[in-house]
């Protein structure tokens, strides 16, 4: 039985002597010899991540202006990105998700920190409503990291235990945080750093908690709480963690924008993992191949997205999974190459002598579940506010019984279907009435036959931003068989919107 402590491991460092190596190497290790053995051989296992952290960000200390000025209640813009002003007089928190109001998603809070880390100039406005102690009402000035008293980076999720991938079978392109999602499961995005990810290197929480140092940033940081929405018993968890930015590295911390979605920050960590026993060693030694995460469709706007199916790290790294019976591209969010960079580093500067590890003074909660928010009203769905039974037209029919369907029943989106319901296009009042003195005879030759549809179990909300994006002022509602079954227009959500007013 082997059975180490943290104070034997950091003696054996001290003296050069302690075995430390990637979790990418232990897997390798651990089946030419058995876990067991791997686990009397090696001290340290060190882990490694590189991708977005949206939740993150920076509180920052400006020190005070002479006269001073109260920015705290006031604004704070520090590169035109705006900054939370509910702290203290001079102390903010600028968050990485916080968008430019000069440059929208190109530049956000992310970007401001990065910029902070390579030491570039950063211009402050602020503004304060002025009191007895704090008369001044307006500032600008421009600061470095150098010229702030704390600039400390705060990053309450990160290092999820794994990430589901996501696909999209809606008939249009999807914007996500997840990446862009073709349409019809043309691509398969996913994150998480596989076999180098830090928390799926130690599932049970045995030697990760509060007060552990770990990589950060390319600095030592910490563990600081479980992070939020730590959801253990899905074998989400999720860590807190806390670092001072000015000992980073801007190689490790990098701004960006995820496509028509936002901006964030990609953050590399990495937390060292001690054998103390040989039940640590066998969950380190899980392959690729054996860690699978849900492939969910993101096609579905709501919380409890669809399961397409179960795939593994192995196969998502593969480039291509299987989806419905063909072969799919996959693409990774988070770094792979970045995170076993940050693996090898904390190996490095363990190897050196540069880096100890420390015991958590308490453990990661293993049995608190995530709870979604509580709402205290229902949320509309289409099939309530949707037009039914709705009035369909067959390709073959003459464009002259659509005129008459608009003119009898006032309306202007006559979907088109085959004899079973199934949707092959759709006409409005405008195709009709451009089709005017035109050879064309038949509403095949009008249609339009990439359609933009709603599902009857949708929310309300997500198709008015459907309808919104592509300026159209009706859709189709089908069921999950493809069948037409209603049809929502803007004026349908109107009323709902007037109903919710009285």
């Amino acid at each position: 039985m082997v059975t180490k402590t943290y104070e034997g491991i950091n003696q054996r460092i001290r003296e050069g002597e302690a075995v430390v190596v990637t979790a990418e190497e232990f897997v390798e290790i651990a089946r030419e010899r058995g876990a067991k053995r791997a686990a009397k051989e090696v001290d340290v296992v060190t882990t490694g991540t590189f991708g977005a952290m949206c939740s993150s960000g920076a509180f920052l200390n400006f020190g005070h202006a002479d006269p001073p000025i109260k920015l705290g209640g006031g604004e704070i813009y520090l590169n035109d990105v705006p900054a939370y002003t509910g702290l203290a007089a001079v102390d903010t928190y600028i968050g990485v998700t916080s968008l430019s109001t000069t440059k929208g998603m190109e530049y956000g809070g992310g970007h401001v920190i990065e910029d902070l880390v390579r030491g570039k100039e950063i211009t402050l406005r602020g503004s304060g409503y002025g009191t007895d102690c704090y008369p001044r009402k307006e500032i600008e000035t421009t600061i470095t990291i150098h010229d702030l008293n704390q600039a400390v980076l705060c990053s309450p999720r990160n290092a999820y235990q794994r990430y589901n991938a996501a696909t999209n079978s809606r008939d249009e392109t999807l914007f996500t945080y997840m990446g862009t999602l073709l349409p019809n499961f043309g691509n398969v995005t996913f994150s998480g750093a596989g076999v180098l990810s830090p928390l799926g290197r130690d599932p049970n929480y045995e030697t990760i908690g509060v007060g552990a140092r770990i990589f950060l940033g390319g600095a030592q940081g910490y563990i600081g709480w479980e992070g939020t929405q730590h959801n253990p018993t899905k074998g989400f968890g999720t860590v807190l963690v806390i670092g001072d930015l000015k000992e980073m590295d801007p190689r490790y911390l990098r701004g960006c924008t995820i496509h028509r979605y936002g901006t964030s920050l990609y953050i590399g960590l990495g937390i060292p993992i001690p054998l103390l026993n040989e039940r640590i060693a066998e969950a380190a030694a899980v392959g690729e191949e054996q860690i699978k995460v849900n492939l969910l469709d993101y096609g579905a706007p709501r919380r409890d997205r669809p399961v397409v199916r179960e795939v593994t790290y192995a196969e998502l790294r593969s480039g291509k999974v299987e989806v419905h019976g063909r072969e799919v591209p996959t693409s990774p969010l988070s770094s792979f190459k970045l995170s076993r960079e940050v693996a090898q580093k904390l190996k490095e500067w363990i190897q050196r002598g540069e880096f100890f590890l420390s015991a958590p003074v308490e453990l990661l909660s293993r049995d608190s579940a995530f709870k979604p928010m509580k709402q205290i009203a229902e949320v509309p769905l289409v099939r309530e506010i949707m037009t039914k039974p709705v009035i369909t037209g067959l390709p073959d029919e003459p464009i002259a019984r659509a005129a008459k369907i608009f003119a009898e029943h006032n309306f202007d989106h006559l979907p088109i279907t085959d004899k079973q319901e199934k949707l092959l296009g759709i006409v409005t009042s405008w195709d009709v009435a451009i089709a005017t003195g035109t050879k064309k005879k038949k509403l095949s030759e009008i249609m339009t036959k990439k359609v933009v549809v709603a599902n009857e179990d949708e929310p309300v909300d997500a198709v008015a931003r459907r309808l919104q994006q592509h300026g159209i002022s009706g859709l189709p509602v089908t069921n999950t068989k493809g069948e037409v079954v209603g049809i929502v227009t803007t004026e349908d959500i109107s009323k709902l919107v007037g109903r919710r007013r009285k």
